[in-house]
């Protein structure tokens, strides 16, 4: 009798405890799992296919409803039940989720107290956030993953007043969590077509500039975002939501700058920065997006390392930079009647940039220490005795920033002829920039594009062709002077129209080259590349050919006309053993960063044929 009472105490204290648990979750309005702010919050997008959301976080501690990750509605439920549960501690939905906590409270108007969460606590605590800040590292070319430049957030102090404060801060950055041994190769087709984890994480800013302004030579610029406190303390708290969850990296979309922009929305709801991404996200894009939603508040720019040396010896009059650098290389010395007969003031501006220069050279480019070492010692010294103490010549800002060059979607439209056959030429290139583009905001000498496609059509007869397709194309003219001496590059690969004996059949190719480029006055350099180009195709006699070859020609950049003349020759010694030679000329005439007008002429011989093409048209830039 005892114990059937019991029991049925218990059923009874079991069903009211139940009811009292199910009385004191709120009910959620219909729609709330829709509601912007918290597709933001659980990176919820429409599915490309059929109906419904999904979430771009890969991780499953990302989500509390095991349906979370294609179930916005689920994982609210699931999140409203896990924050309403009684306790507190690290491992509390309270304290995993803050940001979504903090949001669903304001929405359902429960109560606010404040949990214990003593891991999350000393995180915010330690960031000591008051101001965010974009930061911008310029392209870097050598690197696939840096090809486009990379953005990061800085978390900046309150009231900093040095710049011992900044360095000191932290940053937020997002980039592909790979494998120490990867080869660049794997790393640019794992990152093109998917193969790494993407992770969140928190670094110095001084780790940062260690890397990009002094190891890879990039400038920075610093944006200053205008968030309020309580949307910075947002940002902070979705980003402790995603540190060190999966999401998969792409290069092109789903890549440091994109993760960025996801931080941002969440931080001010309504910016839908996401939303200006279509096929890519190109980080000074992005920078472009934020600076044209009105978030940005100052902007600061930090030369790199390279940028600085560079500057500090183009400052020295023309014979003393030749004193510099037979002073670095060991053919003068530093105590030397040539150098001791200057005056004070230009022998410290001397012995400072020489300086500048070697100690540049033996960290980036590591001189051997031998050498760089006494050299050092030598050059202090003498600097040491000189009591001048002039100004170091600042690198003057750049009139044009990277997010103000043009856009990188290029459409173009132009009309030509292909020996004595008209056509009409439409390309579409997604992205980004090539010699003859519009060069303010962009590396001189530098060309990166994917995605282009070339189409023709032939008249009177109105027949399409495909007349190129650019995977990815990218080229590096870095001149070389007394003291530097970049070797200048070139990589390509895609499909092109192309001759063989009897008829233009399209083929895929793979291109690259190196050499050299040199300056011949402001604006315009030389280069001479060796290159070297392979066609696969059924078409061909062997099936491939190979061609050895040199590519040689003059480049001129400025903000109002480009142009890139010169001599191209191959050997193809593969199929069908013959030459081919090209005399090019190309020209555009920029109107402001919008558009350029653009005209080409070639004059080829290939199988012992002559034949001419140009074109000309226009080129519109979004």
């Amino acid at each position: 009798m005892g114990f059937t009472l019991r029991i049925g105490q218990a059923a009874i204290w079991l069903a009211c405890s139940t009811a009292w648990a199910q009385a004191d979750v709120p009910s959620l309005p219909e729609d709330l799992h829709q509601h912007p702010d918290w597709l933001t919050l659980g990176h919820y997008h429409p599915k490309a296919i059929g109906n419904g959301y999904l979430s771009q976080a890969d991780d499953p501690a990302f989500f509390l409803s095991e349906q979370g990750k294609s179930s916005p509605e689920a994982e609210l439920q699931a999140t409203l039940n896990a924050i309403l549960q009684p306790g507190e501690g690290n491992e509390h939905a309270r304290c995993r989720f803050p940001a979504r906590d903090a949001w669903l409270r304001k929405q359902l108007d429960l109560p606010d107290e404040k949990p214990s969460c003593p891991e999350y606590d000393d995180w915010f605590s330690t960031l000591n956030t008051e101001k965010v800040t974009l930061v911008f590292a310029a392209s870097y070319l050598n690197s696939p993953s840096s090809m486009f430049g990379h953005t990061f957030l800085r978390l900046d102090p309150p009231q900093n007043t040095g710049e011992t404060d900044l360095l000191l801060a932290n940053t937020i950055s997002y980039a592909a969590d790979a494998a120490e041994h990867d080869s660049e190769l794997l790393f640019a087709y794992r990152g093109i077509f998917g193969g790494y984890p993407g992770i969140t994480s928190i670094q110095p800013y001084y780790e940062m500039i260690r890397l990009y302004n002094d190891i890879e030579h990039r400038d920075l610029w610093e944006y200053t975002l205008n968030l309020k406190q309580e949307e910075v303390d947002t940002l902070l708290a979705h980003t402790w939501e995603i540190q060190d969850k999966n999401f998969d990296y792409y290069f092109f979309d789903e890549n440091c700058a994109y993760r960025l922009l996801a931080l941002i929305d969440a931080a001010r709801p309504g910016t839908d920065l996401l939303a200006e991404v279509s096929t890519h996200a190109i980080p000074s894009d992005t920078v472009r997006w934020v600076r044209d939603a009105g978030l940005i508040e100052q902007v600061h720019y930090r030369p790199s390392a390279a940028t600085s040396v560079a500057h500090s010896l183009e400052s020295l009059p023309a014979e003393h930079r030749d004193i510099a650098a037979a002073m670095a290389n060991g053919f003068v010395e530093v105590d030397s009647d040539e150098v001791n007969a200057l005056s004070e003031a230009a022998r410290a501006r001397l012995l400072d940039a020489t300086y500048d220069y070697v100690r540049y050279q033996s960290e980036a480019e590591n001189w051997p220490r031998a050498h760089a070492a006494p050299l050092s010692h030598q050059l202090l010294i003498a600097r040491s005795a000189l009591d001048h103490d002039g100004p170091v010549p600042e690198v003057p800002v750049p009139t044009i920033r990277d997010d103000q060059g043009h856009d990188t979607l290029r459409l173009s439209l132009g009309a030509g002829q292909l020996a004595g056959a008209e056509f009409t030429e439409l390309t579409v290139r997604a992205a980004y920039h090539d010699l003859l583009d519009p060069p303010a905001g962009y590396r001189p000498g530098a060309q990166l594009q994917f995605m282009r496609l070339d189409a023709r059509l032939y008249h009177p007869n109105n027949e399409l062709q495909i007349e190129q397709v650019v995977g990815v194309e990218i080229r590096s003219l870095s001149p070389r002077d007394a003291f530097f001496s970049p070797i200048s590059w070139q990589v390509g690969f895609g499909g092109r129209r192309t001759d063989t004996a009897t008829r233009r059949v399209f083929t895929p190719y793979l291109e690259g080259g190196a050499g050299g480029s040199w300056n011949l006055g402001t604006h315009t350099q030389a280069f001479a590349v060796a290159t070297a180009d392979l066609e696969i195709d059924d078409d061909i006699r062997r099936g491939y050919d190979f061609a050895p070859g040199a590519d040689l020609g003059v480049l001129h950049q400025n903000n109002h006309f480009s142009a890139l003349a010169g001599v191209k020759a191959k050997a193809w010694i593969v199929s069908s053993q013959h030459r081919q030679d090209q005399l090019y000329v190309e020209g555009n005439w920029h109107i402001g960063r919008e558009f350029s007008l653009f005209a080409r002429f070639t004059r080829e011989d290939h199988y012992d044929r002559y034949q001419s093409t140009w074109k000309a048209g226009l080129h519109a830039y979004f």
